[in-house]
């Protein structure tokens, strides 16, 4: 992994921040944590947000080391899906991970299980073992039919290399 913060740990935070204090104070202490990349000192926050982002440059109109905005992620979040282009929880990436809103409480952290997932979390796993992949769909599937979902243009994201 190319950042060794963003690892299984982190993911792990990151599903349990709801439940646990612990959870909750080790995510806060990864992502407020100053990290220098490319000659470019950094919040580990920022650079998972400009990855983020990097994901959807096409779609975002972003320009490249641009930072996701809550906006951005919020648009984007619906767009996501493992392995199949249904709307259950085992397909649906923002339902299975118990999303129901994305907003300035917590879009940083729905950006950042999407890249520690891509990183070091079970979606990384089904990649290497399974098979399995990250889609982003179009950009409106929730006023799509059934029919129109799985037929729309689908783009995979890689997780050959580290994200961050």
């Amino acid at each position: 992994m190319a950042h060794p913060l963003i690892d299984r740990a982190f993911y792990d935070a990151i599903i349990h921040f709801e439940d646990s204090e612990e959870a909750q104070e080790y995510y806060y202490k990864v992502m407020d944590t100053e990290v220098t990349r490319h000659n470019r000192t950094d919040t580990v926050r920022n650079q998972i947000l400009r990855t983020y982002a990097m994901l959807f440059c096409d779609d975002l109109g972003a320009q490249a080391g641009q930072a996701a905005s809550p906006d951005d992620v919020e648009a984007t979040a619906d767009r996501l899906y493992t392995g199949s282009m249904d709307f259950d929880p085992r397909h649906w990436y923002r339902m299975k991970h118990h999303f129901p809103v994305i907003d300035e409480d917590n879009y940083d952290r729905f950006a950042a299980l999407v890249i520690a997932d891509l990183n070091a979390g079970p979606l990384r796993d089904a990649v290497v073992s399974h098979g399995d992949m990250l889609l982003v769909g179009a950009p409106d599937p929730l006023h799509m039919t059934k029919a129109e979902r799985e037929h729309q243009p689908v783009r995979t994201i890689s997780v050959g290399g580290d994200l961050l």
